[in-house]
């Protein structure tokens, strides 16, 4: 009997021996090892291509945040500099907007006037706008202002350079609220009884970023293709009650996008009548004594009556 469970035992442990053996597979190289190498090749060839198209164009949202490097200001005195200023003064006057609202049927109702044109060189060089800031990269160009000749409303161009950034590409927001606080200023004190107003209120939202001039700061580097910056300010009188005018304004790009939302009251103060008068007229710009619109290009002096 013994022999027989020997046998029986020795059989089934060389039946799963053969069975463990049988079942043993033949060594073959797996797709998994080389699956990673192409998965990381593609990964590469697509990281590639990204990185050109993005770099050829740019997403706006990645033009804010990584804007392209640009040359500073340059010296205003140049050859480089005043070729600069003169393309851009010929580009505001041949604007689309600009050319179309100078068109419209009320267009004998509004008059243009360039502010600090006519500023005393001892005034202007102590002055943020039109002497600090002045100049190609910065603001370039005097505001051309289109106002209602019954002061109640103004359009104000102006370029935007790259010297003006908070964040690289993007206008200061304290330079807006500067040139907000001039042109609604402009706006109000022309509607005071003797046309001296300070600021006694001034409220702002800002709903877009606003872009700087991206295309550099000489002719040299600019392209036929290049578009500089410019933005509108529309100003309007809402209220002139005695010595206090409320107005409101906008910052727009040319194609209409609100930057800028601004609210402003304006008091004109008890010494009033002991202030010069005429140097804030030189500083505005007075409007012309004719009721035919005149256009005017930066430097250009109105001819006499």
């Amino acid at each position: 009997m013994s022999s027989i469970f020997l046998r029986r035992v020795a059989g089934v442990n060389f039946k799963r021996g053969s069975r463990r053996l049988l079942s043993t597979p033949t060594p073959q190289s797996s797709p998994k090892t080389w699956r990673p190498l192409v998965a990381a090749s593609a990964l590469v060839g697509f990281s590639a291509a990204a990185y050109t198209l993005g770099s050829i164009y740019p997403p706006s949202a990645l033009a804010l945040l990584f804007p392209r490097t640009a040359p500073g200001p340059p010296d205003p005195t140049s050859p480089e500099a005043i070729a600069y200023t003169e393309s851009l003064e010929q580009r505001l006057q041949t604007l689309p907007l600009l050319e179309s609202l100078r068109k419209q049927a009320d267009a004998d109702e509004w008059y243009e006037v360039r502010p600090y044109r006519n500023f005393p060189e001892e005034r202007r060089v102590n002055s943020l706008t039109s002497g600090t800031l002045r100049g190609p990269g910065k603001l370039a160009l005097h505001p051309l202002v289109r106002a209602k000749k019954d002061e109640s409303e103004s359009q104000v161009f102006i370029h935007v350079g790259r010297g003006l950034c908070g964040h690289d590409g993007i206008i200061h927001g304290g330079l807006l609220a500067t040139l907000l606080d001039e042109t609604l200023a402009r706006t109000a004190i022309a509607n005071l009884p003797d046309k001296v107003g300070v600021t006694a209120l001034l409220t702002l939202n800002y709903r877009a970023p606003t872009r700087a001039d991206q295309v550099g700061q000489l002719l040299s580097i600019c392209s036929s293709t290049d578009r500089p910056q410019f933005i509108v300010i529309r100003t309007f009188l809402n209220e002139a009650k005695g010595r206090k005018a409320t107005v409101t304004g906008r910052v727009e790009a040319l194609d209409g996008t609100l930057l800028v939302e601004a609210s402003a009251t304006f008091v004109q103060p008890r010494y009033a009548k002991l202030l010069n008068t005429e140097a804030l007229k030189q500083a505005m710009g007075e409007p012309p004594k004719s009721h035919a619109p005149v256009h005017l290009a930066d430097g250009q002096i109105r001819p006499p009556k």
